[in-house]
């Protein structure tokens, strides 16, 4: 799809995401990673990044139905297979200090009914041999941040009710919508509302909660929370000082939980799209911080399989807070993608912490992370469980409780 004003939405959209997302530097090279679908969003990238003075944009291009293809027609013993030349190509570019642009673009359910053993393996795989790149980016080691790109396949699922030839107009407008494309300055708009979620975040670090009690509908769960634990949202620093914002688009504040004190019972209150499978109306039950028992109405294998794919696989990696009056939830749709769905509801992560989530976490070793609380996984998997009925207490070291959310809104002025 192409118009003069499409085309003016597509560059204002790839200035937000050179400029704001991974704030690129004059000299400095941008290393993107962009499906086949989001080739006119990575071109317009590539050019906004030349003009901000990039000496050179390198793109690993990908295509979900070549994944499809693999789980058709490949060996069934050959899921344990792995590209390592990107895994080179990353870390050479984490070395040099290139910024880093992820583009997404999923059609959810698109293996469905494919072999799910499969499924889990080839992420398993993939996420093994990644961990030395999903290592560095997760401690900020160069700018980097994600954003979406429409396409006809994830149009149908978010809009099935619309006419078939408006679906994917109709999806790249939310997406313009979400990431505040269709402001009168994106660029001041995106700082205005990083120093908003800025101010939350270090309320939220002041305050030195012990845990968080969640209560809702299927949802009693109390998280600890490390000591030293630090709330960020909205932008963050690379550690070589550039301010970037990760996500494109951005709701939430967010932690590490301590991997052994999780207890209770969390439901899910969006599906999740999990390696092409979505897991539906789902459940989650932890003990001494481990998930042991994992219920879904569809994609339950998928999940446990996920949930087995390591040892910390199954243990709490993040804490994040959203409110139900984000812009991705008041558009009321689901996107059935977890870079949107995140931001419209609050959410947790099982798998890998961040490191940057704790005070000294980048200096520490491995055993002084996990000693104090920090969770390692070759996995990162966020699931969102927020609501207009879902209310968070921060729970302080003398037991005292105090009011974070209420009917899924902020229990606090900042």
């Amino acid at each position: 799809m192409s118009s003069p004003e499409f085309d003016q939405q597509i560059e204002r959209y790839a200035e937000v995401i050179v400029r704001v997302g991974v704030n690129l530097q004059p000299g400095q090279r941008l290393y993107m990673r962009a499906p086949l679908a989001a080739a006119p969003l990575a071109r317009a990238v590539a050019r906004v990044a030349y003009q901000a003075g990039a000496p050179l944009v390198d793109v690993l291009w990908n295509d979900e139905q070549l994944a499809l293809a693999r789980l058709q027609h490949a060996p069934r013993d050959s899921f344990g297979e792995f590209a390592h030349w990107y895994v080179d190509s990353a870390m050479a570019a984490i070395e040099r200090g290139d910024a880093f642009v992820s583009l997404v673009s999923d059609t959810p359910g698109l293996l469905a009914g494919q072999d799910q053993a499969a499924i889990a393996m080839m992420m398993q795989t993939a996420g093994r041999h990644s961990e030395p790149v999903g290592a560095q980016i997760q401690r900020n080691a160069v700018p980097w941040t994600v954003a979406g790109a429409a396409n006809p396949g994830w149009a149908d699922k978010v809009f099935p009710d619309a006419e078939a030839d408006t679906r994917a107009a109709l999806l790249w407008q939310a997406i313009f919508s979400a990431c505040r494309i269709n402001r009168p300055d994106p660029v001041a708009e995106w700082k205005s509302h990083i120093a908003e979620l800025s101010a939350r975040a270090a309320y939220m670090t002041g305050r030195r909660y012990s845990a968080l009690r969640y209560r809702g509908p299927g949802t009693d769960l109390t998280v600890g929370l490390p000591a030293g634990h630090i709330w960020a949202g909205g932008g963050g620093n690379s550690l070589g000082g550039t301010p970037f914002v990760a996500n494109l688009p951005t709701e939430e504040i967010f932690t590490l939980g301590h991997r052994e004190r999780a207890a209770g019972v969390v439901r899910a209150s969006r599906p999740l799209n999990l390696g092409g499978v979505l897991v539906e109306d789902f459940a989650l039950t932890f003990k001494d911080g481990r998930v042991v028992e994992a219920r879904a109405a569809r994609g339950e294998e998928v999940l446990r399989r996920t949930l087995d794919a390591d040892e910390g696989a199954a243990r709490l990696g993040e804490v994040a807070l959203v409110p139900t009056s984000s812009p991705i939830a008041a558009s009321g749709l689901l996107f059935a993608n977890t870079l949107y769905d995140e931001n419209a509801a609050s959410h947790l992560a099982v798998g890998r912490a961040y490191r940057f989530n704790l005070e000294g976490g980048t200096g520490m070793s491995e055993e002084e992370f996990g000693a104090a609380g920090g969770n390692f996984s070759t996995i990162h998997v966020d699931f969102m469980i927020g609501s207009a009925e879902l209310e968070i207490d921060g729970l302080t070291t003398d037991g005292a409780s105090e009011p974070v959310m209420r009917a899924g809104e902020w229990a606090f002025a900042v």
